[in-house]
């Protein structure tokens, strides 16, 4: 029987899982899969596996359904200055200070979940859509392209805008395509982005779209609230041991 690596077995299982949890919720794939590896790696070397499949699952969300190009008008602002936060804030991954993303990580994705769970909401009026889309886009493009999380503060702005459950989802893959690709740019400028991260990021993309096709399947014969409910709990627990590990390091250090 060959010899099976269990770092490609881990790969494999969390990629599944975090595939799964972007099927029947529409996102979740970059949050998940970089937590989870930044257990074991630093969270630079962990988004450099993620990056790929993000890009190829994003691109095919982008492309399933029928709002692309209304989509495109109303968020132009927000993809650009998504776009540009992250390259300004380009080096953080590797920079001095690349010790301390694993806490960032871990308090948004605390903080996340919290905003989540509380259910908090607000409306953004017709009016200002563009111009605090921009903000929000460079905010959460300088978040992202030190920690690889998208969701903060993006996630809020999109839900208070007004769209439709599946007009939503399409703007998600359309958001999240944009962010990773430019994350893409940083992480191969950075030498992040190697021929060692090949083999492992095949991996994830197929184990990906497997965890994928399955919770689309069971998307509509689940209770998704519960489902996100527990999902957001889970990413409090994780945050919080993320944050603590890499704080206990720190002041051990």
């Amino acid at each position: 029987m060959p010899h099976l690596d269990p770092f490609l077995l881990t790969i494999a299982g969390i990629f599944m899982l975090a595939g799964f949890i972007k099927g029947v919720i529409g996102l979740g794939l970059p949050t998940v899969s970089v937590s989870l590896l930044a257990v074991a790696m630093p969270p630079g070397q962990a988004l450099a596996i993620v990056i790929v499949p993000a890009i190829v699952t994003n691109i095919w969300q982008t492309f399933v359904g029928p709002y692309l190009r209304d989509i495109i008008r109303r968020l132009w602002p927000l993809l650009i200055g998504t776009a540009f936060g992250v390259w300004l804030n380009r080096g953080s991954l590797t920079g001095s200070y690349a010790h301390y993303v694993p806490i960032a990580l871990g308090v948004l994705l605390v903080i996340y979940a919290i905003i989540g769970l509380s259910k908090f909401a607000f409306k953004v009026a017709p009016r200002n859509e563009k111009w605090i889309g921009g903000i929000v886009g460079l905010i959460t493009g300088m978040i992202s392209a030190a920690t690889g999380v998208q969701v903060i503060p993006s996630m809020p702005f999109l839900q208070a805008i007004g769209m439709e459950k599946d007009e939503l989802v399409q703007a998600l893959g359309v958001f999240f395509t944009v962010a990773t690709v430019s994350l893409m740019i940083n992480l191969t400028t950075s030498g992040l982005l190697t021929a060692a991260t090949a083999l492992p990021g095949v991996i994830a993309m197929a184990c990906s779209f497997a965890g994928m096709f399955i919770g689309q399947a069971l998307r509509t014969r689940m209770p998704a609230d519960a489902f996100r409910y527990w999902f957001l709990i889970a990413m409090i627990f994780l945050g919080l041991y993320l944050a603590g590990t890499a704080i206990t390091k720190i002041y051990l250090a």
